[in-house]
């Protein structure tokens, strides 16, 4: 199938805000919790009606600021809960949120506060004040700098004071849906960012688009855990799903704990990147392997999967359903239980899924609802669901949405959740929007049932000598499966085959190391010669090998004594490669690979 649309079963008022939200939930329900606050090892209420108050003291003192409408305001924090108040209050004061990341490198901070001309930027501490003190002083719009461990929110809401309610009101009511969100800069896995615009409409159409699709999920007094970036499009579109439908959300930054925050927390949904569902996997078998129980793990993964891949066709046999209710007990309900007990619903976007990931949390009874879309799609665009999943996919488009396939295989987009173009850079704007689609990049296919599949990234596809072209994402998705390796990068562009650079993950190492009878304090140096590390990863890379054709098969690798890092430059804030970047670190490995 060439294309592919659903029609719209919502409307988008002329005058749509994000922060109406806010004011109609004090109104309706002031006492509706929709946010819990971390203290002492617990979680604190923050009702409607108190949450509005936040929002209107900050937004006040955006105005006293001197903040206008349409103005940038920026914030660069981790993920907590002064995000969103800072984020509605940017709203409500009729100005423009400029998302940064908390890891962003002095450079890129440069740039994005120049390009967007931010007026206001709020940090989350003194380290990034320090850190951007350079780049802020020489900003040419920045007026000011806050920071919301120095009392950011008391500042601005004293500073506020003597703005009214009715000026309040009066600003918030001249935003439409029209006027600009946000701005948020892409990533960069190659070249320099650039300023994805998107408008109250498009966060309000995604909002609404994801709610119908995943309805059961996105109910009042259902509680989520935030703890991807919220300068991310995708963490952030949930949220503003979460609010509009009355989910309870929890914000952290600590990944290092999460187990013991969702013990507490006791999620009924979560969203993440697939690097953490491959980490949750491949900790729970490194964990069984440590405690002599590998081999009922592996039955244990294998009964899941085909449980999974049976309800596709037809239905579990009476077999498989005993096994599976065994193994419920042995192992799944454990795994369940570390993510709080109740967790029942997984969204998961950012990168590919895959397919043995994706039935293998379905069959231990945590289905991850895998989805598609990009900042330029106000984030998901497609969609699986608990009504229309196939595993494997990114689902169909969501309600109002239309994909089609490109002759050259690229996937195109259309609907109100694509943006209207790139900030100051109309020459990116017309390359990516041409006859009214949205020009993704990635290749993908469309079935006969409407499930879009992504293949690859156009501008990643690698060209070997021989002519043949390779999209990287399939091995490296299959190589990061195995609990060794942490990650990977394929290369072969212009070369006469397939390698690849592979790293360690050392989470995983201790245990392997004990197993084997070698020294904790074992170096990686050393590691990567040993005989019987170098069988693992030579059995990874041919079970890698059998998903694709032999011109495409990894024939040689290289293991390097680092990992790939955000600190490092070479991984995005969503944990995908930067490939440029990796291939000017590690130019000498790759071509030692070719030697």
């Amino acid at each position: 199938m060439r294309e592919f649309s659903v029609p719209q079963s919502f409307s988008i008022p002329e005058g749509a805000s994000m922060a109406d939200t806010v004011f109609r939930h004090a109104k309706e329900d002031p006492k509706f919790i929709p946010f819990k606050r971390p203290r002492n090892g617990g979680w604190v209420d923050v009702t409607a009606a108190e949450f509005a108050e936040q929002v209107s003291a900050v937004a006040k003192g955006l105005i006293a600021s001197g903040i206008e409408l349409g103005d940038r305001v920026a914030i660069l924090s981790a993920t907590r809960y002064e995000w969103a108040v800072i984020d509605y209050a940017i709203w409500t004061a009729g100005g423009c949120t400029v998302a940064i990341y908390e890891t962003s490198a002095p450079d890129q901070a440069k740039w994005i506060l120049e390009d967007s001309g931010t007026s206001l930027l709020v940090v989350e501490k003194a380290e990034h004040a320090a850190a951007l003190k350079v780049v802020t002083d020489e900003a040419p719009d920045l007026r000011e700098v806050f920071q919301i461990e120095d009392g950011a929110i008391e500042e601005l809401s004293k500073r506020g004071q003597d703005v009214t309610d009715e000026q309040l009101h009066e600003r918030r009511n001249k935003v439409n849906g029209s006027s600009a969100a946000t701005l948020i800069y892409t990533s960069g896995t190659t070249g320099r960012p650039k300023g994805v615009q998107l408008t109250h409409s498009n966060f309000y159409a995604e909002s609404a688009a994801v709610r119908l699709a995943l309805e059961e999920s996105f109910l009042q007094d259902r509680r989520t855990l935030m703890f991807l970036p919220l300068a991310h499009v995708f963490a952030r579109a949930i949220s503003f799903g979460a609010f509009d439908a009355k989910v309870t959300v929890g914000h952290t930054s600590d990944i290092s704990t999460l187990v013991d925050q969702f013990a507490v927390f006791k999620p009924h949904f979560i969203l993440s990147v697939p690097r953490v569902f491959e980490k949750v996997y491949n900790s729970a078998k490194q964990k069984a392997y440590d405690g002599g129980k590998g081999g009922i793990f592996e039955k244990a993964s294998a009964t899941a999967i085909a449980y999974s891949e049976a309800l596709e066709n037809g239905g579990p046999g009476l077999g498989l359903k005993l096994k599976h209710f065994v193994f419920d007990k042995l192992v799944y309900s454990k795994l369940r239980a570390a993510l709080g007990g109740e967790c029942d619903t997984a969204v998961s976007g950012g990168a590919a899924l895959g397919a043995r990931l994706g039935h293998f949390f379905r069959g231990i009874g945590v289905p991850v609802y895998e989805g598609y879309g990009l900042t330029e799609t106000s984030a998901a665009i497609s969609v699986n669901t608990p009504s229309a999943q196939k595993v494997g996919t990114v689902g169909k488009p969501i309600s109002g949405h239309a994909a089609k396939i490109a002759e050259d295989g690229e996937l195109l987009l259309k609907g109100p959740v694509v943006f209207g173009g790139y900030w100051h850079n109309p020459e990116a704007t017309a390359d990516s929007i041409q006859d009214g689609w949205f020009h993704s990049g990635d290749l993908g296919s469309i079935d006969e049932d409407g499930y879009v599949s992504i293949t690859g990234r156009k501008k990643e596809i690698i060209v070997t000598a021989g002519g043949k072209n390779v999209a990287p994402a399939v091995l490296e998705d299959a190589l990061r499966a195995h609990p060794l390796i942490s990650q990977c990068l394929v290369v072969g562009d212009g070369k006469p085959f397939i390698g690849a650079l592979i790293t360690l993950d050392a989470e995983t190492l201790p245990g392997w190391l004990e197993r084997h009878e070698l020294a904790a304090d074992t170096s990686v140096s050393d590691l990567i010669k040993n005989p019987d590390l170098i069988a693992e990863i030579d059995q990874a890379v041919a079970e890698g090998n059998k998903k694709v054709s032999n011109p495409e098969q990894i024939k040689k690798y290289r293991i390097l004594e680092v990992d790939f890092t955000q600190e490092t430059g070479e991984l995005t804030p969503t944990l995908k490669l930067k490939r440029n970047v990796i291939h000017k670190e590690h130019g000498a490995a790759i071509e030692a690979i070719y030697a």
